[in-house]
């Protein structure tokens, strides 16, 4: 983990109080933090960083006992993997939503957060646009993945063509990229373990469907952005799923509550500060869709409409 980090790292369990965390340092190669731990004195949690990475989950004891979620096996991180860098590597199946994505942010001098990053290709292409850009994740295997990738600036890996046949690719960073610009971080993004006003720029891609409390993500993501001159991408299919959240907390999809309708709607009333929750309230400045893709194997592709909101304030 990049020194230069710790100042904007609150513990994640503590909140909505924002306790600081101290850093105590094992092992550091210049200004990389390679193990050590952050240590909150207010409800005595400690972090560990581990191989670089920070593992900032609200309950550390009680997460790593848990059963490891479908984003930490070998498949799923492939076809991430494929889904993020495919048009990096000239794969002829490739989309270009994340460079359409980041054609949305203007160019700021703070730093950015990319929420629910993944494999880190949207944390890449933020810190292009800004001073610097910190990814953050709940998957271990996704974290560590785009960290060697933000070290190493290569990577080899499998994707699968039909049954137990695979092929190599390999992904090779544009040399325009610059890794001393990016961090990336094991955290939850409803008890996001930043500062209040940390971020000129956020984003939360393909996620708000994905997690158990969606209204809660927001508000964190509302929380730690600028409350001035701050921009905010918001991008998502809305597949609802009961089996990832309860429906009473979907912010759209239903027939009845305080968010029944289309989500796409519900999210600009949010954001423009209809229901009372996100204050100050943004301005939308563009709206629109972005078609991903995710490859299973090579007759098998995931086509997603992700509906995008650009907002500023």
């Amino acid at each position: 983990m990049k020194e230069l980090l710790v100042h904007l790292l609150i513990c994640p369990f503590c909140l909505p109080v924002e306790a600081e965390l101290k850093c105590l340092i094992s092992e550091k190669e210049g200004e990389d933090i390679l193990s050590g731990s952050l240590y909150c004195s207010q409800c005595n949690n400690s972090y560990p960083i581990q191989e670089g990475v920070a593992i900032l989950l609200p309950m550390p004891s009680e997460t790593d006992s848990r059963a490891p979620s479908k984003y930490e096996s070998p498949e799923l991180l492939s076809s991430y993997l494929w889904a993020h860098y495919a048009d990096i590597f000239e794969d002829m199946d490739a989309t270009a939503a994340y460079e359409q994505w980041a054609g949305q942010l203007r160019n700021d001098s703070g730093i950015s957060l990319d929420a629910g990053c993944a494999v880190g290709r949207f944390t890449f292409e933020m810190s292009k646009k800004s001073a610097f850009a910190v990814g953050i994740d709940n998957s271990h295997a996704f974290i560590k993945t785009a960290r060697q990738l933000m070290i190493n600036r290569q990577m080899g890996f499998s994707i699968p063509e039909e049954g137990l046949l695979r092929e190599q690719r390999i992904i090779k960073l544009p040399e325009t990229w610059d890794s001393s610009k990016v961090e990336f971080v094991v955290g939850d993004v409803l008890r996001l373990p930043f500062r209040r006003d940390a971020f000129s720029s956020v984003s939360s891609l393909n996620l708000v469907d994905k997690v158990p409390l969606p209204l809660v993500h927001i508000r964190e993501l509302n929380r730690v952005a600028r409350e001035s001159h701050g921009q905010l991408l918001f991008s998502d299919p809305f597949s609802w799923s009961s089996d990832v959240s309860r429906e009473e907390n979907w912010l759209g999809g239903t027939a009845d509550g305080p968010y029944s309708g289309k989500g796409f709607d519900n999210i600009l009333l949010l954001l423009t500060g209809e229901t009372g929750e996100l204050l100050p309230p943004w301005e939308v400045e563009n709206q629109g869709h972005i078609w991903w893709k995710i490859r299973n194997h090579e007759n098998h592709f995931e086509l997603i409409r992700s509906c995008f909101i650009m907002a500023r304030r």
